[in-house]
C-alpha cells in the first residue's frame, strides 16, 4: 500500500501544482490538442459524410467508397501525431498499431482498406476527440482567468481598468464558471484582494482540473489508438515466447559454465588425487612405502567428492528445489523459516492435486517469492515482512510486503526486471508500489497453467 501523505505533504502538494512541470506540460497538450482535434474532426468528418452520401446515391459508390478510405487513412496520420504529441509532453507512449499490407487487386486493397479496424478507431478517436479537447481548452482557460484575477490588485493600483456600475466604480472578477454567475465586483483597493483570493484558488484548482481531462484523453488514446486487443495479445504472446527461449538458453548456459567450472575441475583433481593415490600404494602384494602420504590422498579425494556432490545438489535446487515435490505451501514455508528478516507467512492454496498449480508455475512461484525475500534482506532495511500466497478465479496471486525504505522499481539493480521476465513467459503480471521511505508491496499474478 502506499504512504498517506498526511496534512503537510497534501497541503504541498496542493500549494505547489500549478508551478511543477507536468501541470505546464499538461497545459500545452491541451492548448496544441485542441486545432488538431478541430482538424481532424472537420475533415474525417465531411470526408466520411460524403462517401456515405455517395455510396447512398449508388451512382458515386466507388469514389464515395475511395474517400471513405481517404478519411480512415486521414485519421490514421493524424492519430500518429497525437501520439506523438501525447509522448513529448504527457510521456505517455502508445504502441503504434502494424500498418495495413493489403495486396492484390484494385477492389481486394479497396476492401481491405475498408474493413481496416485500426482506421475506424482512429476515426472514432477524431470524433471524439473535439468534445474532449473543447473541455481540455475550457481547463486552460482557468489558468488564464486565475491569473487575470490574481493580479486585480495590482490592476487597480497601476492600470486602473475601472468599470462604472450604479454602485459607482468596481472592478469586475472573471468567473471560471460558464455565465460568470455570482462573481463579485471590487468598489475598492481593499475589496480587490478578494477578487485576487479568487483567482488565487481558481489557480490552484486549474491544474487538478486539467489533471482530469487529461486523464480522460488518456483512456481515449490507449483504447481507440493503441494496438487492438488481439493484436496486443499477438505481440505479447510473441515476446513472451522469445523471453521463455533466451531464458531457457541463458539457463543452459549457465549450467554449463557451473559444471564446466566447478563439478568438472573438482572431478578432474579427484581423479588425479586417486591416481597418486595409486602410484603410492606402489606394485600389487607389495608393501605401501609412504601409507600416511596414501592416507592424506585418500582423505582429500574423499573430501572433494563431497564437495562435488554438494555443489551438484545445488545445481540441481537451481533448477527445481526438492521441498516443492511437498507443495507450494511447505516450500513457502521454508523460504519464510531461513529468511534472516522475521516473516509472516499466510497461504491460501489448495492441496488437491487436480486443483494445484502445474510444476512450471509452482517452480515459478517459488523461484520469485526466493527473489522478493533476498529483497528485502539486501536492499530494504525492513524489520519485517509479509509473505502472502492465494488462489482466486484461477489466479495463483504471490504477495511480499515490507517495512523497509521502499524505492524499489523495475530496473534499480534489484532483480525485479529478471522477475517481470520470469512472470511475463507465462502470461503473468507483476505490480510494484514502492514510495520512498516504503513501505513496499510487490504483488506477482501467474496463471495456473503454463
Amino acid at each position: 500500500m502506499g504512504k498517506a501523505l498526511g496534512w503537510p505533504g497534501a497541503l504541498h502538494a496542493a500549494l505547489t501544482a500549478p508551478f511543477t512541470r507536468r501541470a505546464g506540460a499538461q497545459a500545452a497538450y491541451c492548448l496544441l490538442g485542441f486545432p488538431v482535434a478541430q482538424v481532424g474532426f472537420a475533415l474525417v468528418l465531411t470526408l466520411l459524410a460524403v462517401g456515405v452520401g455517395l455510396i447512398a446515391s449508388l451512382v458515386g459508390a466507388v469514389l464515395g467508397l475511395a474517400l471513405a478510405v481517404l478519411a480512415l487513412g486521414l485519421s490514421r496520420a493524424l492519430a500518429a501525431l497525437q501520439r506523438a504529441l501525447a509522448a513529448r509532453l504527457l510521456g505517455e507512449r502508445v504502441t503504434a498499431p502494424a500498418q495495413p499490407r493489403p495486396s492484390g487487386g484494385f477492389f481486394a486493397r479497396l476492401d481491405a482498406r475498408l474493413r481496416d479496424e485500426v482506421g475506424w478507431r482512429a476515426a472514432a478517436y477524431q470524433m471524439v476527440k473535439l468534445p474532449v479537447a473543447v473541455c481540455q481548452l475550457y481547463a486552460v482557460a482557468w489558468w488564464l482567468i486565475g491569473a487575470f484575477d490574481l493580479i486585480t490588485p495590482l490592476r487597480w493600483a497601476v492600470v486602473h481598468q475601472l468599470v462604472g456600475t450604479a454602485d459607482g466604480a468596481s472592478m469586475r472578477t472573471i468567473s471560471p464558471f460558464p455565465g460568470g454567475a455570482g462573481a463579485p465586483h471590487a468598489s475598492s483597493f481593499a475589496g480587490t484582494f478578494l477578487t485576487a483570493g479568487i483567482g488565487a484558488l481558481t489557480l490552484l484548482a486549474a491544474p487538478w482540473f486539467t489533471r482530469g481531462v487529461v486523464a480522460a484523453d488518456r483512456w481515449l488514446l490507449h483504447a481507440l489508438l493503441g494496438p487492438g486487443e488481439l493484436a496486443q495479445r499477438v505481440r505479447n504472446l510473441e515476446e513472451t515466447r522469445a523471453l521463455a527461449v533466451d531464458d531457457s538458453a541463458a539457463l543452459l548456459r549457465r549450467l554449463e559454465r557451473d559444471l564446466h567450472d566447478g563439478a568438472q575441475v573438482r572431478l578432474v583433481a579427484l581423479a588425479m588425487r586417486l591416481d597418486m593415490a595409486r602410484e603410492g600404494l606402489g606394485p600389487a602384494g607389495g608393501p605401501v612405502t609412504d601409507p600416511d602420504k596414501v592416507r592424506n590422498l585418500i582423505e582429500t579425494a574423499h573430501r572433494n567428492a563431497g564437495e562435488v556432490l554438494s555443489e551438484l545438489r545445488d545445481l540441481s535446487r537451481g533448477i527445481h528445489p526438492p521441498v516443492l515435490d511437498e507443495g507450494l505451501p511447505d516450500a513457502l514455508a521454508t523460504l519464510a523459516a531461513r529468511s534472516s528478516v522475521p516473516v509472516e507467512l499466510s497461504v491460501d492454496l489448495p492441496q488437491e492435486e487436480s486443483h494445484r498449480p502445474t510444476p512450471a508455475i509452482e517452480t515459478i512461484a517459488y523461484f520469485c517469492a526466493a527473489e522478493l525475500l533476498a529483497n528485502v534482506i539486501k536492499h530494504s532495511g525492513a524489520g519485517h515482512a509479509v509473505l502472502r500466497a492465494e488462489q482466486r478465479d484461477e489466479r495463483l496471486r504471490l504477495r511480499v510486503t515490507d517495512d523497509g525504505c521502499g524505492g524499489a522499481a523495475l530496473g534499480t539493480g534489484t532483480g525485479l526486471s529478471g522477475l517481470a521476465q520470469r512472470v511475463r513467459t507465462v502470461d503473468g503480471s507483476i505490480r510494484i508500489n514502492s514510495p520512498a521511505g516504503g513501505p513496499t508491496a510487490v504483488e506477482i499474478e501467474l496463471p495456473l497453467h503454463a
